[in-house]
């Protein structure tokens, strides 16, 4: 028996990737297309970004608390949330969540230091890189962290918000992320980035990066399909 994977959801592009991910990959370990049960919830993104833009984080927490509890009801087991700024919120719930949660930036922290990384830039909205969701993780496994200027934050959160969320991929966007990411191995010494963001896999990856890529969103929901299906491989 796999166990049922709950997703609360945030943006529809990063939410959509983790399903994606989770049914396309979980016939690697479970057989030709088998993959763990998987339910989703996502409120309005207007319901998130209402206290976002106020930076109300424990009201952030209440709206993923409500999805966790929904989840819970139709048999979740535990929880993953395929967004990493509202990572920030986690904290005041989880303590009152009916059920586990995993990390999305433990997930990131654990994939850099198994593959030796050392100095990890990180890339998402605003509200995300000015946070220390990605710093207290990396810390914790003895990782260096860089975040990007207050300028290049600016234009990747434009880019996340303006054009990645609503499912719009410019060659423009692309090329803003290389220059951040290409300044931030040249002058920083980072030999990693974070796609700290769950959208940003859409546009970036190691095929187009001057970094080998943290993809946050696949990592995620590869962490959960191990997790799903832990007693089936032991068996």
């Amino acid at each position: 028996m796999t166990q049922h994977i709950g997703i609360v959801g945030c943006s529809a592009e990063g939410a959509s990737l983790c399903y994606q991910t989770i049914c396309v990959e979980g016939a690697k370990l479970l057989g030709p297309h088998a993959h763990p049960e998987v339910s989703m919830h996502t409120p309005s993104l207007s319901d998130y970004m209402e206290h976002i833009y106020r930076g109300d984080w424990r009201g952030v927490g209440e709206v993923m608390l409500a999805s966790a509890h929904k989840l819970a009801k139709i048999g979740a087991d535990f929880l993953v949330c395929p967004d990493n700024t509202i990572h920030q919120a986690l904290p005041f719930i989880e303590g009152r969540s009916p059920l586990p949660w995993l990390h999305i930036a433990g997930c990131v922290a654990d994939e850099a230091a198994q593959r030796g990384f050392r100095r990890i830039g990180i890339t998402g909205t605003r509200w995300l890189t000015d946070s220390e969701v990605y710093p207290e993780k990396l810390s914790a496994r003895g990782l260096e962290h860089v975040r990007p200027t207050i300028e290049e934050r600016d234009e990747i959160a434009r880019i996340i918000m303006e054009e990645l969320v609503y499912g719009v991929f410019k060659p423009d966007a692309v090329a803003t992320f290389q220059r951040v990411m290409q300044r931030l191995k040249d002058e920083e010494g980072c030999d990693a980035v974070v796609l700290g963001c769950t959208e940003i896999p859409l546009i970036m990856s190691d095929a187009n990066s001057p970094l080998p890529t943290l993809d946050s969103t696949r990592l995620l929901a590869r962490a959960a399909l191990r997790r799903a299906t832990q007693a089936t491989q032991k068996n």
